[in-house]
């Protein structure tokens, strides 16, 4: 299927080259400007990248009430919803919560080095979103470490240049309902823009899954001069929201959604403001430098840590409640310089940041009511609160990160049609630390020099190749570092010991890919082919007492195609297909030092939540009979996928549709959407241990439902 597939898309390209027409004055898909693959304006014909961009108008008519329905449009990406705008994600990797993906605001990382957190788009505004770029694949050398299966680069929405504003409103049947408002405009040299919204959910479908969401951006651009501008960015958002859990197979299957805990919970604060001064010195040069902060406090009394014994203890469990927060002080500088020789472009740049970091957690007592059921195979219908201890600390640190980094890319054409690319970055991670659990005070640095070069081949005006070689790399997230090791620390009498012999992960991706217009741009295809290998990656493996210890040392391999078809027979029309097949593996996986253990050794098992097949396609209509209205099918599938390490159980996976409406008269418009349309039942994750005892457990998706909304459009352009 692959080789058919490639062939099919190398033979269109063919095809084109002989019967192209002329061309018409209609915009290219190659002729799309991307900033997030080359820190710079760059055409997608000139990127040696696996990279999509989700425009305003996308954005615009999705609707979206949560980010994962705008994302998951996109070749290759499945963002999983977790409910309430938390998320993990897959992005030419399996489904998880890893520190493997980089999200970015306007270019600027939200998370600093070393504090990665899944859930970190949690704390975007929709409603100020003028365009997504995704990069799939390792750009380490650009934007740093974490930037490994994928970077997502959220645009914000600019100052308009006449006065505009928009209000609206949308709520399902579920208890969900959001308030949203937008506008901006420029008075002499002086831009604005400001953007808000206010999210709540209350009695939903799921218990213990209210929510609220409160967030404010707002942005000042001051045109100092033709060549120089200022900008101020800031946003400001909270977030509370309650933790549902997962639910067991028998309440699955029944949609039983009730909650195993009603005490578990996730809170945010962030504030994060920057200020950028642009400068162009000529026409070949130009250069920024931008300053910023950020002000995090996350705190959690999370349900997946949660542990349950069903063997030794299954009257009773343990959880924790943890604080997680951080201040960043940074600067990024670049200067971007054009040669007439080779049409050659050189960006480069410098960046330093300094995070201080506290964290804590400690240990709550629990009570495990167990559902009836066979002995070994119960499950846990409710836990309680019986004993709270501050005094037992799980963990318990301070830390200052130092984050320096100087980078630099060049591009040049030292043959007509044909573009080469060569980046490098050097990064230094720096972390001092002061212990409260084994009363020490230390340092630590993670460094890496990463590489990346590619080369773009357009031989057709309307058509081309690209393939590069990349690298990646991430350090150890410092919550695992200072982890205790299983059996000590805690209440059990023995000192703590810690985890500060983790080191980075690493990985290097080949890709090959290409993409092709005909028909006068009415239809359009891209394809890219990845290998990916990982090395150290952090694994847990069971010792001989059956304690279980942290070791940087799996070695993985990701391998795969993704697609995307675009064709828009007529105006009326517009059919998108997208997905990718994938494959992952460990190479080298050592989950058990312990003699009696059977299997060992994971080296050639497929990695749960993998699935071989996702994809989000879509048909679009805007019929001339009337115009300004619109709708759209949406097709999601995600293909079955094994639940646990050692390959026994799979979940069948699922297909999905959803359907959009929306309908604009004058300055009003009104639209609905309906999620699930055909009611499936179906969970976003499925997972279980290796034991075959163990029972399974489901994020529930949520059942069909109606979200609608309307909103008014206010514009002052002549």
């Amino acid at each position: 299927m692959k080789k058919i597939l490639v062939i099919l898309l190398l033979v269109g390209q063919l095809v084109y080259a002989q019967n192209k027409k002329a061309q018409d004055t209609t915009e290219n898909e190659l002729d799309n400007v991307f900033i997030t693959a080359n820190r710079t304006k760059t055409l997608r014909k000139e990127t040696p990248v696996a990279i999509s961009k989700i425009t305003a108008k996308i954005i615009d008519e999705t609707k979206a009430s949560a980010l994962y329905e705008i994302a998951n449009k996109t070749p290759g990406v499945v963002m999983v919803n977790l409910g309430n705008e938390q998320h993990a994600m897959s992005i030419r990797q399996p489904i998880s919560y890893s520190s493997y993906y980089l999200y970015l605001e306007d270019g600027l990382p939200i998370r600093p080095l070393g504090i990665f957190n899944h859930n970190a788009l949690l704390e975007i505004n929709q409603f100020n979103l003028q365009s997504i770029e995704i990069v799939k694949g390792p750009v380490s050398s650009l934007y740093g470490p974490e930037a490994i299966g994928g970077t997502i680069n959220l645009i914000s929405q600019k100052p308009s240049f006449y006065p505009e504003f928009k209000f609206g409103i949308q709520a399902d049947q579920w208890g969900y309902k959001r308030i949203q408002a937008a506008g901006g405009a420029t008075v002499g040299k002086i831009g604005f823009h400001v953007a808000g919204i206010s999210s709540l959910q209350e009695n939903s479908w799921m218990a213990q899954s209210d929510y609220k969401k409160d967030n404010l951006n707002v942005r000042v651009d001051y045109q100092i001069n033709d060549n120089t501008r200022l900008i101020s960015n800031t946003m400001v958002g909270n977030y509370f929201s309650d933790m549902s859990g997962s639910v067991n197979e028998n309440d699955f299957n029944n949609r039983t959604y009730t909650s195993t805990s009603d005490f578990t919970y996730r809170k945010s604060e962030a504030l994060r403001t920057r200020l950028t001064l642009e400068h162009e010195w000529n026409l070949n040069a130009s250069s920024y430098l931008t300053v910023y902060h950020r002000d995090n406090k996350l705190g959690q009394n999370p349900s997946y840590s949660i542990r349950w014994n069903p063997v030794n203890n299954p009257t009773t469990a343990t959880g924790e409640v943890n604080s997680n927060n951080f201040k960043s002080y940074g600067a990024i500088g670049q200067h971007t310089q054009k040669f007439k020789f080779w049409k050659t472009t050189m960006v480069s740049g410098t960046s330093f940041d300094f995070s201080p970091v506290t964290y804590w957690s400690y240990l709550l007592d629990l009570k495990a009511t167990l559902n009836p059921g066979e002995i070994g195979k119960q499950t846990v219908k409710k836990y309680e609160i019986i004993a709270e201890h501050p005094e037992t600390k799980l963990a318990n640190y301070t830390a200052d990160i130092y984050n320096t980094a100087i980078f630099k890319q060049i591009t040049f054409t030292p043959i007509e049609k044909f573009i080469v690319t060569v980046g490098g970055r050097y990064d230094a991670m720096k972390l001092k630390y002061d212990n409260a659990l084994d009363n020490s005070s230390g340092s630590k640095t993670y460094d890496k020099f990463t590489f990346r070069a590619g080369t773009n081949f357009n031989p057709f005006q309307e058509a081309g190749f690209y393939g590069n070689y990349s690298q990646g790399f991430a350090p150890p997230g410092i919550t695992s570092i200072f982890t205790a090791r299983t059996g000590t620390g805690g209440n059990t009498g023995i000192p703590a010991e810690f985890y500060y012999n983790l080191k980075p992960a690493t990985f290097e991706n080949f890709e090959f890919g290409g993409w092709v217009s005909l028909f006068e741009n009415k239809l359009n295809f891209d394809y890219a082919i990845y290998y990916m290998e990982g090395s150290n990656e952090l694994l847990s493996i069971k010792l001989e007492d059956n304690s279980t210890d942290y070791r940087s040392a799996g070695k993985t391999s990701h391998k795969g195609i993704e697609f995307g078809f675009n064709y828009k027979p007529t105006k009326q029309w517009n059919i998108r297909i997208g997905g990718t097949v994938a494959k992952h593996k460990y190479i080298d996986f050592k989950v058990s030092d312990k003699s009696t253990d059977v299997l060992q050794n994971l080296s050639g098992f497929e990695m749960p939540q993998a699935p071989r097949w996702a994809g989000n396609s879509e048909v679009s209509y805007y019929p001339n009979w009337l115009p300004n209205f619109r709708a759209s099918v949406e097709w999601q599938l995600i293909s079955s996928y094994y639940q646990d390490q050692v390959n026994t159980v799979k979940y069948a996976g699922y297909n999905l549709f959803n359907g959009r409406v929306g309908y604009k008269f004058k300055r009003i418009e009104v639209y609905s959407n309906v999620m699930n349309f055909t009611n499936k039942l179906y969970a976003y994750t499925v997972s279980r241990g290796n034991l075959t005892s163990s029972q399974p457990s489901y994020t529930a998706a949520a059942p069909r439902t109606f979200l609608v909304g309307i909103q008014y459009n206010l514009s002052l352009k002549k």
